[in-house]
């Protein structure tokens, strides 16, 4: 890497509008995440309507977002350090390949009429190991694609492609059901992830083409969450985002989506059909709109306090919708939260790649993706569970109100002084 490469990457993030799309490794990269995000949402559609009509149990459907969340709870920490310490090309191929043997190991369940519940349950967790290999090393990639200049353009642009996969995915995979049958479409889908592994194969990114890559530490298991956590401790914003992230995923993230049926039963509109698959998308497409709005305009910078007032503005839409009666005005929520959630997340893994020391990178991103990713496992328990207890809109309401206090309480405590989205002392 040149010392004009150097100098660029510690220029202030770049105001252009879809500035990382101009990036010839980017774009490219850009849309084979999204075809794989579409996969990945497939192959949920096709595997969940087959689990749900072969065996009817709420046990697997808990297992499946349980497995989905907690291989990076319990490893996003590893995972980001063999991205310090190997190729994360390579790991994110890894990560691909799981996801292709999944599909392919569902269709060849499917086609023998075999499929058990152990089965099932075992294909899980292997897709959610494989999101492990994609998250913190996908993360590292983009530093190595973009550098410091355009990170929060991709940053925010790859959340985007994750929403357009998760957009069209229910769609293409309702198709693939009615056209092809559950079989041949869960094998069709696999083909989707090949162009991603076959773009990182000869990419022009990885330790080979860094020449100021530090030496790599060791992966040390265990011990790396504590020696990560030493590295951050004295940077407010990467602990505050951190913390800031963590709560959010702990408390609510996207666990009211699962309540959605009672929603729209409550809100007049509890059977299959548009005003319901309205309330279902609302949420996505306002994520979807603010990468658009967000990357045009270039508002919203990334700087640590504007992401909790998001975060706080966000636990104001859910208390609203939780307790509103009014269909309309439930769309307009909805759309709203999205637009808020895309907003806070990509600012606050933004603003965590920013001050991220350049030795632990992946370390730090793995531990910000233990926070926003993993502990999401556990926000069924305020929201489905608190819900069988006071009812699903007192409980949204209720986290909300929990999770408002929280930011408030590390804002004050927490407020970094880096109005830049950087450590003005390092």
């Amino acid at each position: 890497m040149t010392a004009t490469d150097n100098a660029g990457r510690e220029r202030q993030p770049s105001h252009r509008s879809f500035a990382a799309l101009r990036d010839p490794g980017f774009r490219p990269y850009f849309l084979y995440s999204a075809l794989a995000m579409m996969a990945d949402s497939i192959e949920h559609v096709i595997s969940y309507w087959v689990v749900f009509q072969k065996f009817h149990s709420p046990a697997l459907g808990g297992y499946a977002i349980l497995s989905h969340w907690l291989p990076m709870l319990l490893f996003g920490v590893m995972a980001g350090a063999l991205a310090d310490r190997y190729d994360s090309r390579r790991l994110i191929q890894i990560g691909m390949l799981l996801f292709m043997g999944c599909s392919l190991a569902w269709g060849v369940l499917f086609f023998m009429d075999s499929l058990e519940a152990w089965h099932s349950a075992v294909i899980l967790t292997v897709h959610g190991i494989a999101s492990v290999f994609w998250g913190p090393p996908g993360q590292v990639l983009l530093y190595d694609i973009v550098g410091m200049r355009l990170l929060p353009s991709a940053v925010r642009l790859n959340a985007t492609s994750r929403y357009l996969g998760l957009l069209a995915g229910p769609a293409v995979g309702a198709a693939f059901l009615l056209a092809l049958g559950p079989t041949y479409g869960i094998l069709v889908n696999a083909l989707f992830y090949l162009p991603l592994i076959l773009f990182l194969w000869r990419a022009p990114y990885g330790p080979r083409f860094q020449k100021d890559r530090p030496p790599p530490r060791p992966v040390r298991g265990l011990s790396d969450i504590v020696s990560t956590i030493a590295d951050i401790r004295d940077s407010k914003i990467i602990v505050s985002m951190i913390l800031l992230s963590g709560a959010a995923a702990m408390l609510i993230s996207h666990a009211y989506q699962a309540q959605m049926p009672s929603y729209a039963q409550d809100l007049g509109h509890g059977t299959a059909g548009l005003f319901y698959g309205l309330l279902l998308a609302a949420d996505a497409a306002g994520a979807l709109s603010a990468g658009i709005v967000l990357e045009g305009s270039g508002w919203l910078l990334p700087r640590p306090n504007t992401a909790f007032v998001l975060v706080m503005i966000w636990c104001g839409v859910l208390a609203a919708f939780a307790m509103t009666t009014i269909y309309p005005l439930a769309l307009i929520l909805l759309f709203a939260a999205g637009f808020l959630e895309l907003s806070y997340n990509s600012m606050t893994q933004t603003l965590v790649q920013l001050n991220a020391p350049a030795a632990s990178r992946g370390r730090v991103l793995g531990l910000y993706s233990v926070a926003g990713l993993g502990l999401r496992a556990f926000s069924g328990i305020t929201i489905g569970l608190g819900g069988s207890l006071v009812g699903i809109h007192w409980s949204l309401a209720l986290s909300a109100a929990l999770l408002l206090a929280i930011t408030v309480l590390l804002w004050v405590r927490l407020r970094p002084s880096g109005r830049d989205g950087r450590e003005q002392v390092r």
